[in-house]
């Protein structure tokens, strides 16, 4: 018995591990590319005047009531009220795809202001502006596969109070995506 604990616990901690170095490499990616953002912006053709739509100040919003859900979720998993924790699976899941919607209605509105990730009336601030935009939706698009496996693993009876191993991870990278896109949001507005 005492063994058994052990290796969950080493487990546990062995996982905890690989999302930290995960979460460290995506850190080390995005500033690469902030510190590439920095130094073009001494480039001559390097556009000044550019604001980010409101939709992406819509879709900060939204990311950080996700942020909420999910603690949520894991809160009433060791409350051990799993309707509940479905419940707020369901709405992270829902604000995800809300902040997805809005993320490609930013995208179309820099378009309408004519600009362009290629060709002859783009810059490089938008395509800076989509790299970053779009990868950060990677990293949540996987975000979102790990939320319908934690809402089906629930569903299933996988995830109990003594059992939340899988949604506290999930939780953790959830909140570094959030985190991620405040800082890409605050950087590009204030560094423009």
């Amino acid at each position: 018995m005492e063994t058994t604990e052990k290796l969950k616990t080493q487990n546990a901690k062995a996982k905890k591990m690989m999302l930290w170095f995960g979460i460290g490499s995506i850190c080390m990616t995005f500033a690469g590319l902030s510190s590439a953002y920095i130094v073009s912006s001494k480039r001559a053709d390097w556009l000044t005047q550019i604001e980010l739509p409101f939709s992406f100040t819509i879709s900060t919003a939204i990311i950080i009531l996700s942020s909420f859900s999910i603690y949520y979720s894991r809160k009433m998993l060791q409350e051990n009220k799993l309707n509940l924790t479905k419940y707020f699976l369901i709405i992270t899941l829902i604000l995800s795809f809300l902040f997805t919607y809005f993320q490609f209605k930013g995208f179309a509105e820099v378009i309408d202001l004519g600009y362009y990730f290629t060709g002859p009336e783009s810059s490089i601030n938008t395509s800076y502006l989509y790299v970053l935009v779009l990868l950060h939706l990677a990293h949540l698009f996987a975000g979102i596969i790990v939320v319908i496996g934690l809402l089906i693993n629930t569903s299933m009876g996988k995830y109990s109070k003594e059992n939340s191993l899988g949604i506290e991870l999930a939780e953790t990278f959830w909140h570094f995506l959030d985190l991620l896109w405040i800082y890409l949001f605050l950087f590009v507005s204030f560094y423009s």
